[in-house]
């Protein structure tokens, strides 16, 4: 099985703000850049936008195994822990309020279906030479 290594990273110049995203995808010796921006935003929006953006520029990623890489907990928790309670709750938070950014979830569960993934958080901001890279080009991205 082939591997698909994922760096994702949102920014936001405000919140809500001017936002971009953006994401670095590796098989073997071959790197992708892909970016975009949205003009009223948030960083948890972008950073959501970032993965679901990675996913769905492959055309067929189920002959891979995927990491993807994070420095948004809100994501890696959101995927792993919290989405499975909120879709028993009827899309509703443990205080029974609307889960923020339902449409991105919602959107990034679907895509997700099926697939091996492994969801990695990295330290943002620190000594991962491809987290920072992405993070620069996410914030190159805003508008």
């Amino acid at each position: 099985m082939k591997k698909l290594t994922i760096y994702t990273d949102g920014a936001c110049s405000g919140n809500p703000g001017k936002g971009g995203w953006a994401a670095i995808l590796i098989v073997g010796d071959n790197k992708k850049n892909l970016s975009g921006a949205e003009y009223k935003t948030t960083n948890n929006r972008m950073e959501l936008t970032a993965v679901i953006q990675s996913l769905q520029s492959l055309d067929d990623y189920n002959d891979f195994e995927i990491e993807i890489n994070t420095d948004s907990k809100y994501v890696k928790d959101g995927i792993e822990i919290w989405i499975n309670k909120w879709k028993e709750n009827g899309w509703k938070t443990a205080n029974k309020k609307e889960v923020k950014n339902q449409d991105l979830w919602k959107n990034l569960d679907n895509i997700i279906q099926g697939k091996k993934i492994k969801w990695n958080w990295v330290k943002g901001h620190s000594n991962n030479e491809l987290n920072n890279e992405v993070d620069k080009l996410a914030r190159e991205s805003m508008l």
